[in-house]
């Protein structure tokens, strides 16, 4: 008998090259299906919610794979984190139906991205964005509000993207002023490849003063990636939640 297993997973991206398997690289996929392989005796391959890049974190990604081990979630969840490094922790385990799957089942996913306003420090400087210099907030707020809709994100992705459609649906965007810290939250239905960080490098150059807000509906329109050029740093970014 075959069990799809579902699991929830949090790492810190410090040291990885990104979430999906390379060769000869320190990769989050890589990781987890090594210690799947020790506990099966033979390899295993994960599906996730997504793939994030090298420095970019995740409180909340999803993977699920197939076994045809019975075993009960906690003592899943105490064989895999007994194996894997510290930087990886599951924090839930689940045994789901046959038809469900860790990306093409997601309804919604949830991002936040940290900017510090505060004097560099080099014990967080894994974890947030430094910009210790003069910033509208209130103009990064207005900017943030207009990526809420329907759009073509095409101006806001990589260019390296395989899928042709870049409309997607941000539901609902936040700004959290939080002493010197701001905390931005993106919940849609799917993101493209930087589109994040993307739009984030748009919003912290209209809260410096070096673009106009109207240069957003520009991008939308004229679907230029070069017109939008700044990306923001990775590590201020998380990946907090999946929603299914």
């Amino acid at each position: 008998m075959s069990y799809r297993i579902k699991c929830i997973v949090s790492y810190d991206g410090c040291r990885f090259s990104g979430y999906q398997r390379q060769i000869k690289e320190r990769t989050v996929q890589a990781e987890i299906e090594k210690a799947l392989k020790i506990i099966h005796k033979y390899p295993i391959t994960i599906h996730s919610a997504g793939r994030t890049d090298a420095f970019v974190h995740a409180l909340g990604q999803v993977f699920h794979f197939d076994t045809e081990l019975d075993i009960k979630n906690q003592n899943w969840k105490r064989a895999i984190n007994s194996i894997l490094p510290k930087d990886i922790y599951i924090k839930e385990v689940e045994i789901v139906t046959e038809d469900f799957h860790a990306r093409f089942s997601a309804k919604r996913k949830e991002y936040r991205y940290y900017i510090s306003l505060d004097e560099y420090n080099p014990i967080r400087s894994g974890y947030v964005c430094f910009i210790n210099r003069t910033i509208d907030v209130n103009k990064m707020k207005q900017a943030l509000k207009l990526f809420e809709g329907t759009h073509d994100f095409t101006s806001f992705s990589s260019g390296q993207h395989v899928n042709k459609n870049k409309v997607r649906t941000i539901y609902e965007t936040q700004i959290n002023v939080k002493d010197k810290e701001l905390e931005f939250v993106f919940i849609g239905n799917g993101f493209l490849r930087y589109q994040i960080r993307i739009m984030m490098g748009t919003i912290i150059e209209i809260g410096l003063g070096k673009k106009d807000i109207d240069v957003i509906n520009y991008l939308f329109g004229h679907k230029d990636r070069a017109k939008a050029r700044y990306t923001a740093e990775p590590q201020g970014l998380y990946l907090c939640k999946v929603d299914y």
